[in-house]
């Protein structure tokens, strides 16, 4: 029993972390709405190093590092998504060019700290 409470003890510890806990990884895309209003009520720039982010509190800083090819950007979150089922943020254009999958639509991420 004492061998078995410390990993019982760490699941439940685990188990109770928010949701925008980082890291993560996951599925990334992008998109481009100029001028229209994100979820934090600012206009959206596609050439911004802006993203969406189910969880995230609004102005978070995350570093978004692209799994396929190691490219990696400092991004704030301004909006709330994605609503597509796998994707754990949306970047904006900008974000999405410089990390290089613009012409992909979508590729693997993991997200830590900015």
């Amino acid at each position: 029993m004492k061998r078995i409470f410390p990993l019982i003890a760490a699941i439940a510890i685990a188990a109770s972390a928010p949701a925008h806990a980082l890291p993560q990884c996951g599925s990334a895309s992008w998109y481009s709405l100029p001028g229209n209003r994100t979820a934090n009520g600012e206009r959206m720039d596609p050439a911004a190093m802006t993203a969406a982010h189910r969880s995230l509190p609004f102005g978070s800083r995350v570093r978004v590092v692209n799994q396929r090819n190691g490219r990696e950007v400092v991004v704030r979150i301004n909006d709330r998504g994605p609503f597509i089922r796998g994707r754990i943020i949306d970047l904006s254009k900008g974000a999405a060019q410089a990390l290089g999958f613009v012409r992909a639509g979508h590729t693997k991420i993991c997200l830590d700290r900015g």
